[in-house]
């Protein structure tokens, strides 16, 4: 609050409301996760997988640095929701694949997800595609401009730290 003296009101209480917004998500999501038994960190992963990937892909769909992969592969495996195999093209390769119990967390968990969506509730089906096409809008800016590490910390650093509480977890 206040953070842009001199700034636009309306930028900064945009900014407050989706933060308050975001905050809402992620307490849904921790929610969740603990209903489960799934680490908020693994839940990303477990909406990007369908078909078994190679962990390296499987990095690039998070956005997060391999040993943040590996770290999350170990507790669905932990977990015996997926595991790790050889890739049928190359053997050097592992591909994480989800187990039945793995794509039964999985269902139950978008399913739940989605229920709880405030957007399903709060708007209209007019609103709704408005909505998606502001947010799609706000993404592509974004995706356009890179974002610079913060001082005192490597690209490395904000990416994995990114991929672990995105609210793209959801």
């Amino acid at each position: 609050m206040g953070w842009c003296a001199g700034g636009d009101k309306l930028d900064q209480e945009i900014f407050d409301a989706m933060t308050e917004f975001v905050g809402h998500l992620l307490h849904h999501g921790e929610k969740i996760s603990q209903r489960l038994g799934v680490p908020v960190s693994c839940m990303k992963a477990l909406r990007r997988l369908d078909t078994p990937v190679a962990m390296k892909d499987l990095g690039q769909r998070l956005r997060c640095d391999p040993s943040f992969v590996t770290a999350i592969a170990d507790a669905l495996e932990q977990r015996g929701l997926a595991k790790r195999e050889p890739n049928s093209a190359d053997r050097r390769i592992k591909n994480l694949a989800l187990t039945d119990r793995g794509l039964e967390i999985k269902a139950a968990m978008e399913q739940e997800t989605l229920g709880l969506m405030p957007w399903t509730k709060a708007l209209d089906r007019d609103e709704r595609e408005q909505f998606l096409e502001f947010v799609r809008k706000m993404c592509n800016s974004l995706a356009a401009e890179p974002v610079a590490p913060a001082a005192g910390r490597t690209e490395k650093e904000v990416s994995s730290a990114e991929g672990e509480r995105s609210p793209a977890a959801l």
